[in-house]
């Protein structure tokens, strides 16, 4: 997989995260009347509209920008004026690589653009009088229950601007390659039982998942059926949308945009995001310009004015929050943000929902006081990439269309000029807190070392102190300080303009890191940590079918131990086999953060981590060398791992799988090789060092043969 040198970058620059997303637009030339859109009919092209403007123009190299450079095969959007879709296009892949234009009846999956869905939905409950936002949460959910009873002070209001101070999110068995399992779904409550919360309900703003997914349960449990029935019935059904569907929906798959990874020829398996509240909606980009008219007022029968206006609140300011203005983020209700840049600037006001999931990215651009809204959507790449095409492509159909005479000029960034740095800013040095990781901030001769922030679109640099109490970095584009907050925390804050070549610039400003305290652990404890120092404990209970095999680091979990002030991976440790989550970070980057338990049974080391459970590298055997062998998938797990030694490297495997099972293998540096479920491949030859997971249902017994070359 990814196998040229850019697309591997790619891989490693999208990850699999995501923050915003948006979209496009256009008018006909003056003395022409508005371009008409062709009905919706399975298969048809988008028409050609307004070809020749200057908003089709940036749609056209913002598309080519994206397919050329950014990993994306897909591309589809839209812009709506007025109840009018005014431009709509886009281009795929078909299976030789060869461009296509693609149907404005394709579904592309609309990843965390759902959360709109949900949110309105909950809503539409609160203009019946069925529910009140400010109320607690276990007045509609009485099974609802935590191990820390601040949970009782979660209101639905929270849920939606992401102030709940739940951990973040669920991921097992959600993303699964042509299976709508809603297992995550069902386990949801009881795996919310035993975990705690990681701050005050109210106390800040952090993107969380899980928030979601509990509306979704509310507004079942409310309106009395499925959250699938209620979209259809209540949203669908009344729009006259024909291609917004959830993965448990009755439709024909091969309306969505194919899915496809370099190395493998063919489309994968469709999609499906099993978590719909949080992220499972399919829709067209035409489609969600109509449901954004709903979330701009334009249809009070179904979502009243005084809702909408209410998710239009800068919810974010209640809490501790980065004081910058200038923003991607900003949470409204639902929204990732009620005042986004660079639409400010122009007296604009925009809110945004970006969406991924692991092969689809969405963005929705709404503009509720001028009733325009953009939606862009990709398969591959990224929601930040989308909204940053998107806001460029709808400020460009502003200008044509007499709403901003000018396009204000990109900022310049002048190499930063060293000043004297004050002593007092010596203290901000020490150790700092992130999920996952801890790392010493070191200051020396007025210059901060960074490594590359925000998947990489922030590259690794020298910050230089450049006066009030903040660095600049080299290229002057990004400029880090500190913020000794109102709940008692010292936050590294990051601002930056993001350059993504080709497609424009994003505005960011976020909290990095938390200053951590030193957390003196006893000896035998600090003796445990240190024996798991630097191994990797390797997920039991994820479906082979899942898509979170394509990037394994999400289903491995490499202990980093701090042990001389206490830490492991993000988390403080607490005695020998337990640490819990130490981060509480506003914005995005204090999200999905979980606690480490061990336990040894049978002579293996066991770690459960976000509803996972994981194993030990060192109870992982070999694979047989030999000719044939059997693998029998235990009752305990979904999968079983393998490493490959020497004398198996070279050979080809070639398993005899039972219905439903699968493999993946994987070389030395953890990149996958063979995804048997995702290219239909059965064989594959094995590299040294390198590893390899069999999955299928409990008690399968798989055939492996290993034939040399």
């Amino acid at each position: 997989m990814k196998r040229t040198k850019r697309s591997t970058k790619i891989w490693k620059k999208t990850g699999t995260a995501a923050m915003a997303a948006m979209l496009l637009a256009l008018p006909l030339a003056e003395g022409q009347g508005r371009a008409q859109t062709a009905p919706a009919s399975s298969g048809q092209t988008a028409p050609n509209v307004l070809s020749h403007s200057a908003a089709q123009a940036a749609a056209k190299k913002m598309t080519e920008a994206l397919m050329e450079n950014y990993g994306v095969t897909g591309v589809q959007y839209a812009i709506r004026d007025k109840g009018k879709v005014v431009l709509s296009g886009g281009t795929t892949l078909d299976d030789a690589g060869a461009k296509q234009d693609i149907s404005n009846t394709r579904m592309f999956g609309v990843g965390s653009v759902s959360k709109m869905y949900v949110t309105a939905s909950a809503m539409m409950l609160a203009d019946e009088g069925k529910i009140d936002i400010d109320r607690p949460l276990t007045d509609y959910i009485p099974d609802f229950k935590m191990a820390d009873e601040r949970y009782k002070q979660i209101t639905v209001r929270m849920l939606m601007n992401h102030s709940s101070g739940l951990y973040g999110s669920h991921y097992k068995n959600s993303m699964l390659l042509g299976d709508n399992d809603s297992e995550n779904y069902k386990a949801l409550l009881s795996n919310l039982s035993v975990q705690r919360l990681k701050s005050d309900p109210g106390e800040y703003s952090v993107y969380a998942n899980d928030g979601f997914q509990l509306l979704e349960l509310l507004v079942e449990r409310v309106s009395g059926m499925s959250y699938s029935d209620f979209l259809r019935k209540r949203i669908a059904e009344p729009l006259s949308l024909t291609s917004t569907r959830t993965p448990m929906d009755e439709f024909d798959r091969k309306q969505l945009e194919p899915i496809r990874l370099p190395g493998i020829k063919q489309a994968l398996p469709p999609e499906n995001a099993n978590i719909l509240g949080t992220g499972g909606v399919y829709s067209t980009a035409e489609e969600l310009t109509l449901f954004s008219e709903v979330l701009s007022g334009k249809h009070p029968k179904l979502l009243s004015e005084a809702s909408v206006e209410a998710m239009l609140q800068p919810e974010y300011r209640k809490g501790v929050w980065v004081p910058d203005t200038k923003n991607a983020f900003g949470y409204g209700l639902g929204w990732d943000s009620v005042d986004l840049e660079p639409f400010g600037d122009y007296n604009i006001r925009a809110a945004t929902k970006g969406g991924d999931t692991i092969m689809y990215h969405s963005a929705l651009i709404s503009l509720p006081d001028d009733d325009i809204s953009i939606a862009f959507q990709t398969s591959g790449g990224s929601s930040v990439f989308n909204t940053t095409a998107a806001t460029n492509i709808l400020l460009e159909y502003l200008k044509q269309t007499g709403k901003i005479t000018n396009l204000l000029p990109e900022k310049t960034h002048a190499k930063p000029v060293k000043q004297t740095m004050p002593a007092e800013m010596d203290k901000y040095a020490g150790l700092y807190g992130m999920v996952g990781e801890t790392r010493e901030l070191k200051i020396q001769n007025s210059e901060i070392q960074m490594p590359a922030l925000m998947s990489d679109m922030i590259p690794a640099q020298t910050y230089v102190y450049t006066g009030k109490g903040e660095f600049t970095s080299e290229d002057g584009r990004t400029v880090l300080g500190f913020d000794e907050q109102t709940n008692g925390h010292t936050y590294m804050r990051i601002r930056s303009d993001i350059a993504l070549p080709g497609i424009g610039n994003s505005r960011m400003a976020f909290y990095e890191a938390q200053k951590l305290d030193q957390n003196p652990v006893d000896a035998s404890a600090a003796a445990a940590w240190a024996k798991r120092q630097g191994k990797t404990y390797y997920a039991l209970d994820e479906k082979i079918n899942s898509l979170f095999y394509i990037s394994p680091s999400i289903l491995t979990k490499k202990i980093a131990v701090k042990a001389e002030s206490g830490y492991a991976n993000g988390t403080r440790i607490v005695d020998a086999d337990h640490a819990v989550n130490a981060v509480e970070i506003p914005v995005m980057n204090g999200r999905d953060t979980f606690d480490l338990d061990f336990s040894r049974e049978g002579g293996a080391e066991y770690l459960k981590a976000d509803g996972r459970t994981y194993v030990s590298e060192d109870a992982i055997t070999p694979i047989y060398a030999g000719e044939s062998s059997v693998v029998t998938i235990p009752a305990a797990g979904s999968v079983r791992w393998f490493k490959i030694p020497a004398g198996a490297a070279g050979r080809t495997l070639m398993p005899t799988l039972p219905q439903g099972a699968g493999f993946a293998v994987y070389d030395a540096a953890g990149t996958p090789v063979a995804l048997s479920i995702a290219s239909g491949v059965k064989t594959a030859v094995l590299p040294e060092g390198g590893m390899v997971v069999f999955g299928g249902q409990a008690g399968d017994t798989l055939n492996v043969s290993l034939k040399k070359q």
